[in-house]
């Protein structure tokens, strides 16, 4: 049996270091972040989740665009974290605290409704960070339908912009890019395995 690719490699970066005198340090190159890119960060995230096949909405009239999501989708009960705003609760529908709530009853459950952390224009992505208003991980993964809520304040422009604003953030922190989505070796797309089949997101 001949060197396993481990072992290439190694023996590659030994050849290459084999002039470096000892104890020299080695100092990695600064780092230079991208130049943020022009123009409205919301509305590039707003074009970014929309290519993930995610529905993104305008909640002028927040309550009333909740109750119309989830009667689009025939969804009367939703999981809601403890630290929601009062404020993003609206009538009309049976929202259920998430007090420990297990996987078999989430899934019972037709969606949950959760705030975010952050949200990078550049990539599209929602970031989840355990707290208050994004709830526990499985609150987002479990329900087939979320409906996430996201600030205009909270829309950063790059993932460097958004790893400095967490900075100091306790997690754990889960970055959404679109609905759950996976392809077999046929490339043949299913959504839903691990994570909601259907995202809805709210600009606040």
């Amino acid at each position: 049996m001949g060197p396993s690719a481990r072992d290439e490699i190694l023996t590659r970066v030994r050849a290459a270091l084999r002039d470096v005198p000892a104890g020299e340090a080695v100092q990695a190159p600064p780092y230079d972040p991208p130049a943020a890119p022009s123009g409205n960060a919301v509305a590039r995230f707003v074009e970014r989740v929309s290519d993930y096949r995610a529905t993104v909405r305008e909640a002028n009239a927040l309550a009333e665009t909740i109750v119309q999501v989830c009667a689009d989708h025939d969804a009367r009960r939703l999981a809601v974290p403890t630290g929601l705003l009062e404020g993003w609760r609206p009538d009309g529908l049976e929202l259920v605290e998430d007090e420990g709530l297990s996987a078999r009853d989430l899934d019972s459950l037709d969606g949950a409704l959760t705030g975010c952390a952050l949200a990078i224009a550049e990539t599209g992505t929602i970031i989840l960070d355990g707290g208050r208003r994004s709830g526990r991980r499985a609150l987002s993964l479990v329900p087939d339908l979320a409906l996430c809520l996201v600030e205009r304040s909270q829309v950063v422009a790059t993932v460097p912009d958004a790893i400095r604003a967490l900075e100091g953030a306790r997690g754990p922190f889960t970055f959404v890019s679109g609905p759950s989505a996976t392809s077999d070796i046929e490339l043949d797309r299913v959504e839903g395995v691990h994570g909601p089949r259907r995202l809805e997101v709210l600009i606040v």
